[in-house]
Order: structure tokens, then C-alpha cells, then sequence
């Protein structure tokens, strides 16, 4: 019998604990996640490279679904919006608009007060720098990136308001509004500076469109530059922090802002997008509930003092010149009953585009039903909005949950509550946009995006608005992780940069556009038959009036060789002809 030293005792003690230590790790890797004391634990699977765990997919599905949102602190009817507005929207016995145009040799402080009821008359004039090529060219084709993600309409109606809003651009007589909620995914003015920048390089229009009238964010917004000093900045996500007369003055921008006297901003174009510096109006937004003096400085330069009459309707002072650089507005007196919102930079000589951006940081949407719906209808009224936009749902999906139903009865109430304050305005749902987790085999897609993005869907759908799969045409360019890899987006594999909202900017300009050219296809072939048919009736008209004018025609019997005379008479019937 062989002897074994104590070396070679301790070498299979050794094997036999490391077999042991095997099967221990193996046995932990079948532990599904667990969450002690509020932390999340992660499956420790060493055997990751071999073996994919499917967490019960059935019962997933069938689970109810957790509670994502506090529905009863984000409660709205209807009912009470609508007649809100209609109360808060008669005839205002105060002047509601101040312009100030420098183009003009009359020196008026003030226009005469227009109803709140309807939107105020836009007069369309001709576009000296637009010819019949450069229509030509707003129907181009041609698409940025070669897969076209198309904008799905579920409009029933036969008047569908995407098609509104197409037909706008096209027509090109008016400034056309384009009103983008979201949340931090857009923040900064991240992909809305360039879908901006763009449609008005194809359809026309300058400016940045709307800039606040304070907040602390405004220093990562590089289309406009702010400076605001003197102004209490209030965001809407802290609104139990926010004072008790102010939190029915929200807009949807997010923010309120309250002066003190002597407080002032002052907004500067930038050359971060083209077009930025071909604005020749800007509208300043505020309220002034008692009589308040206000000054307006243009392009540092020319200034003017304005008398304003206290009132609680929205007031906008509305300046124009050839070329708007900057703009200043001071605060003189009255700071206790003023409430400001902001101001918009465009082009609105005929035709053109603006687009707002209202983003509000880890907003899943809902916060609209605190901003004031009268507030919002005033301010339309002032503007007309065409398309509102709804980029919202990143802060509700997490990973695991399939279950969205509430979230997408919210999203149906949100597109209801869009259209009370904005009547005339389309209404396009953006899908939740892609984003990628951690698991034991690296960076994946988030699993709920395709639930998310379907509920997204049937709200658009039971809504009859529009919808565009944001997550889709993300990953037609190679999805969130390639977005990481070329350097589009951050290392949190979830928002988007500069780099990258210009691409999703693009492929959304391409639905827009592939739209716009599909309408101006469908208008030219209807000319085309409404051409062919008028010929048809021109060509029988000239006929009538050929047959009632023209001489009648003598009538022939017969046609041929002229008939020779002889003596002989013309034979009677019944005769024999004879020869001579």
C-alpha cells in the first residue's frame, strides 16, 4: 500500500474545498434578485457566459401593475379645465398686447385690446426672399438617413390635424407653431435646436423660440444666452415648495418667475444653429395683476417705457425690427402683482417655422395637469399653435414592468387636456425613446421599452393623434449602445447629447417631411385631374358656342362628278330603258 506524506493530504483537501466552493457559487447563481432593506441585489451568476436565466415571463405579464405614479396627486377633470378657460378667456377690458415696432415712423406704445376667444389676426405677406425654386425645394424627397421611421396618423375624424399642420408648411403664409413637451431628454434644447434649425431651413422662419424668463438651467442652453438678475425662478416639480400665489400661474414652460423691482433679463441670439440670427420679432410673456411700468432695451441700444394697467390676463409686449440681437426687459415698479414666463425669439414675416421647447426636468407629463389651463389658452390665443408635442415616459419605464395601462389612461387625459388649452393644434405622442441597463452579460435594451412604447401607441390611438416610435428610429441608426459608442450619448446609456439629438432630430425631420411631400404629391395629382377635367368641359363649351354662333352649313344630298344634260328625259319608274 502506498504511503501518502501530509504534503499530499493537504494538495486533495484543497481539491475537494475548491469543488466544494463550485458548487456553493453555482447553487447562488440559481437565487433569483432579491431586495433586502430597500437595496436591490443583482443575481450573482458566475456561469453567465453558459446559462440565461428567463424570470418567469408569464407571470410578468400577468402581474398587476405597480405603482409607478401617484394618480390622486396628479388628478384633473376635464370638465372643470374647459370651463375654466371658458371663464378666464372673455373679452379683457385692458390692452393685452404692446408693440413696439421699429420699422414703423408711428410712435405707438400700445394696441387696442383683442378678445381672448379667438387668436389674434395674422396677416400673411409675401416672402421677398422666397422664389418658386426654393418651393420647389420644400417638397424634396430626399431623406437624411436611409430608413424612413414614418409618423403614424390615427386620426378617424377625415379632418385629421397633422394633416393641418402639413398643409401649413407647405402653404407657407403664416409663422407655424410647434410646442415640444418633454422631460430631461430634451433638456438644454437637446434635439429640438436641431429639428429647429432643420424645418426652418426647409420651410423658412428664424429664432430660438421660447426662452424663460429665468432659470437656473439656462446656462446649458446654447441657441440663447440668458442673463436674468433680481427674478425668483419656481419649477413646477417642487411645487409644494412653491408659494401658494403662484401655483395656479404655471404655464406649461414649467416655470414662474417672480421679480423684484429693478429685476431684468436680458437674452442675446447665438450662432450655435443657423437661422438663430434671423429673428425680427420677439414677444415677451408676463402678467401684471396691478399697474406696473416696464422698460424694453433692443440690441442694447434703443429703449422704450411701457404704462402697463393691472389685470390678471396674460400680457405680451411684441417688438419688431429688421434684425433682433438682443433684448432686455426691466422691471421698474409694480414687482408684487407681476408674474414672468419668458419670451420667444422668431421670424414671422409670412410663412416660417418656431419651435418652443418646454422641458422640465424627471416630468413624466403629468406635471401639466398643475400648470393653469387658462394661462395656457391665453398664451395660445396670443400664439396659435399648430403641433404640440408630447416626449414623455423614460421617467415612468423601469426594468421588469410590462404593465403601463394606468400611465397610458394618463397619457390620454394629457392629450385631452393639450387640446382644451390648444385647440387648434395637432397633437404628436413621441414614443419612449431607447436606453440600455446593465445586466450579467453587459449593456442590453431596457425589456419594458416595447411595452412602453405599445402603450404610447393605443393612447395616441384611442386619442386619435399622432404617433412616432422614438426607440424605433433609435435603433435603426444601432440603438442606445451605439449611441454610447460614437460618443451620442452619455455614459448612463440613457440621455441623449448634442451629437445624438441631432440624429434623432433628423430622422424625425425626415417623417415630417415625408409627410409634407406625400400631401404635396396628393395636391399636384389633384390639380393635375382637376386640369384634365377642365379641358374636357372647356372643349365642349367651345363646341356650344361654335353651334350657336357660326352660320349654318348648306345641306348636300350627293357628292361626285357634276351630272351631264342630254335630251332624253329622265326614264319613269316601271319603263324600259332603251338604247338608241
Amino acid at each position: 500500500m502506498e504511503h501518502r506524506t501530509p504534503e499530499q493530504d493537504r494538495t486533495r483537501t484543497s481539491r475537494f474545498a475548491a469543488t466544494a466552493l463550485l458548487v456553493v457559487l453555482a447553487a447562488v447563481s440559481f437565487i433569483p434578485p432579491q431586495t433586502i432593506c430597500g437595496i436591490e441585489l443583482r443575481r450573482a451568476n458566475i456561469l453567465a457566459d453558459l446559462m440565461v436565466f428567463e424570470e418567469a415571463e408569464a407571470e410578468a405579464a400577468e402581474a398587476a401593475e405597480p405603482a409607478l405614479f401617484d394618480e390622486e396627486e396628479f388628478r384633473v377633470d376635464l370638465t372643470e379645465v374647459a370651463e375654466r378657460i371658458a371663464a378666464d378667456t372673455l373679452p379683457q377690458p385692458v390692452q393685452i398686447t404692446f408693440e413696439w415696432n421699429t420699422r414703423e415712423a408711428c410712435d405707438t406704445t400700445a394696441i387696442a385690446a383683442d378678445t381672448l376667444q379667438r387668436p389674434l389676426p395674422v396677416v400673411a405677406t409675401p416672402r421677398p426672399d422666397v422664389d418658386s425654386a426654393a418651393l420647389r425645394r420644400r417638397t424634396d424627397t430626399t431623406r437624411l438617413h436611409a430608413a424612413l421611421i414614418p409618423i403614424e396618423d390615427f386620426d378617424t375624424t377625415g379632418t385629421s390635424r397633422f394633416t393641418a399642420f402639413c398643409e401649413a408648411l407647405l402653404d407657407g403664409e403664416r409663422p407655424v407653431r410647434i410646442a415640444f413637451l418633454g422631460d430631461s431628454f430634451v433638456e438644454g434644447d437637446i434635439l429640438t435646436a436641431d429639428l429647429r434649425e432643420l424645418l426652418q431651413m426647409r420651410y423658412g422662419g428664424g429664432g430660438t423660440g421660447f426662452a424663460p424668463m429665468a432659470s437656473p438651467l439656462t446656462g446649458f442652453r446654447r441657441t440663447v444666452s440668458t442673463q436674468s438678475r433680481g427674478w425668483t425662478a419656481y419649477n413646477i416639480m417642487q411645487y409644494k415648495s412653491v408659494p401658494q400665489a403662484l401655483r395656479d400661474r404655471f404655464y406649461l414652460s414649467g416655470w414662474v418667475c417672480q421679480p423684484a423691482d429693478g429685476a431684468s433679463t436680458r437674452w442675446a441670439c447665438t450662432d450655435a444653429r443657423k437661422r438663430l440670427d434671423r429673428c425680427n420679432t420677439a414677444r415677451i410673456l408676463f402678467v401684471s395683476r396691478e399697474d406696473s411700468r416696464a422698460e424694453v432695451v433692443l440690441n442694447d441700444g434703443a429703449r422704450r417705457t411701457f404704462e402697463i394697467e393691472g389685470d390678471p390676463a396674460v400680457r405680451q409686449i411684441v417688438v419688431r425690427d429688421d434684425s433682433i440681437r438682443s433684448l432686455t426687459f426691466r422691471l421698474l415698479s409694480g414687482a408684487a402683482g407681476t408674474v414672468g414666463y419668458g419670451a420667444i425669439f422668431e421670424e414671422d414675416a409670412g410663412g416660417g417655422v418656431c419651435v418652443d421647447n418646454y422641458s422640465i426636468r424627471s416630468n413624466n407629463g403629468q406635471a401639466m395637469f398643475r400648470t393653469d389651463p387658462s394661462v395656457n389658452a391665453q398664451i395660445d390665443a396670443l400664439l396659435s399653435y399648430d403641433l404640440v408635442v408630447l416626449q414623455y415616459g423614460l421617467n415612468i419605464m423601469q426594468s421588469g414592468v410590462k404593465g403601463y395601462g394606468g400611465y397610458g389612461a394618463q397619457i390620454e387625459k394629457m392629450i385631452a387636456y393639450v387640446r382644451e388649452c390648444f385647440p387648434g393644434a395637432a397633437v404628436l405622442v413621441m414614443g419612449v425613446s431607447d436606453r440600455s441597463v446593465r445586466t450579467d452579460g453587459g449593456f442590453e435594451p431596457m425589456d419594458a421599452i416595447p411595452y412602453m412604447t405599445a402603450c404610447q401607441r393605443r393612447a395616441a390611438q384611442h386619442a386619435g393623434a399622432a404617433f412616432w416610435p422614438t426607440a424605433e428610429a433609435m435603433r435603426s441608426l444601432g440603438g442606445m449602445a451605439q449611441f454610447v459608442r460614437n460618443g451620442w450619448a452619455g455614459k448612463d446609456f440613457t440621455h441623449i447629447n448634442y451629437a445624438g439629438g441631432r440624429r434623432v432630430a433628423e430622422l424625425l425631420f425626415d417623417a415630417v417631411n415625408a409627410r409634407t411631400a406625400a400631401l404635396h404629391a396628393a395636391r399636384e395629382a389633384e390639380e393635375r385631374r382637376r386640369r384634365a377635367e377642365q379641358s374636357v368641359l372647356d372643349s365642349l363649351g367651345r363646341v356650344r358656342i361654335e353651334d350657336r354662333l357660326l352660320p349654318a352649313a348648306p345641306h348636300v344630298f350627293a357628292v361626285g362628278l357634276p351630272t351631264i344634260a342630254t335630251d332624253t328625259p329622265p326614264a319613269r319608274p316601271g319603263t324600259k330603258k332603251h338604247a338608241r
